[in-house]
């Protein structure tokens, strides 16, 4: 889900046929709520790689990791949402210290949002082996958000309707806590504590940012000497927008390949009295794959198909991940790193 403060009056130019055009205020209405609405990139590939939405994962692997995510939302759809995004991490201080970079570009029709954190992760062992951690993570950088003018059109005359790119530069910063060993994993993050109190001009298109709050577990679950279960879930709140919630199953076959699939839908875990009454819950349904082609590469494709009301209208989601892991000679993990 996205959002904007303007875009129920503002569509992006897609010429002159009617259909594009309607299909480009069905982007911007299927995530947006009067200008309430999540901002943050969405990924579904997320539980491969939890330092998108927690600081304190960084370092989890215990190998210099670097991973990159494109994902092309809503495909055929003038506007919709394109994400690419790259994060390196790497541990420190003889495991008790992770970092991370993390790099993303996201932009929705005229919006785009360009950021860059640095993220550092404290490891507490909790175990004799330290195959159990409990991390707590802080990440700071800054973020771009900006509007181009040249890609609007208003149903009536805008008095500020900018005819360039309207910009803004900010401050930002993160944080978590997350926990795993060899069965378990569960986090608590919350982002834009920081951006979210610029002050930004009523005249201007750009969205105020808003803090984002995620919660996440899963587990392993071994079926026989060859397969794994890994069943797991997200819930996103912004507490603007519809409460938004990913369940997860996985299979992990020979430690080769995950096959999997999620459904994504709104739920109500408190009373939003300014939500329009009456929104669809459901949002998509998503089947994805990665596999380790070699013993530190591996790749992942995932494909969103909408079940809500952009039903019909897109061509679904595709998101492409690759990552790759710098092991060292030397050491060896106690245990295999799944989460």
């Amino acid at each position: 889900m996205r959002s904007g403060k303007k875009y129920c009056v503002i569509v992006v130019k897609t010429g002159i046929k009617m259909k594009k055009i309607l299909l480009a205020l069905l982007v911007v209405l299927a995530g947006v709520q009067i200008g309430k609405a999540q901002q943050d990139a969405q990924f579904s590939q997320y539980m491969f790689n939890g330092i998108y939405i927690n600081p304190a994962y960084a370092g989890y692997r215990e190998q210099l990791n670097v991973q990159g995510f494109y994902r092309n939302q809503w495909t055929g759809m003038p506007g919709a949402p394109q994400t690419e995004s790259l994060a390196i991490d790497a541990i420190a201080n003889d495991n008790r210290v992770g970092l991370a970079l993390q790099l993303s570009n996201d932009r929705l029709g005229a919006q785009s949002n360009i950021a860059a954190y640095g993220n550092y992760a404290y490891r507490i062992q909790m175990n004799a082996d330290g195959s159990a951690r409990l991390a707590f993570g802080l990440g700071v950088g800054i973020v771009q958000f900006g509007i181009d003018g040249s890609k609007l059109y208003a149903n009536d005359p805008e008095p500020y309707l900018p005819t360039g790119i309207q910009s803004k530069i900010m401050a930002d910063a993160r944080t978590g806590v997350y926990y795993a060993d060899d069965k378990y994993y569960a986090g608590l993050s919350a982002d834009n504590l920081v951006s979210q109190f610029y002050k930004i001009p009523n005249s201007s298109l750009i969205p105020q940012p808003k803090p984002h709050y995620y919660l996440t577990a899963g587990m392993l679950l071994p079926l026989s000497e060859d397969i794994q279960l890994k069943p797991s879930f997200l819930i996103k709140d912004d507490r603007a927008g519809p409460t938004s919630l990913d369940v997860n199953a996985f299979l992990l076959l020979k430690a080769k390949v995950w096959i999997g699939c999620s459904y994504r839908t709104g739920v109500k875990l408190y009373n939003k009295s300014y939500l329009q009454k009456g929104l669809s819950q459901a949002n998509s349904i998503v089947v994805a794959a990665q596999i380790f082609s070699a013993q530190n590469f591996r790749i992942g494709y995932a494909y969103d198909i909408s079940v809500g009301p952009l039903q019909g209208y897109s061509g679904g989601t595709h998101e492409i991940s690759i990552g790759y892991f710098f092991e060292k000679k030397d050491s060896r993990m106690l245990t295999p790193r799944y989460f």
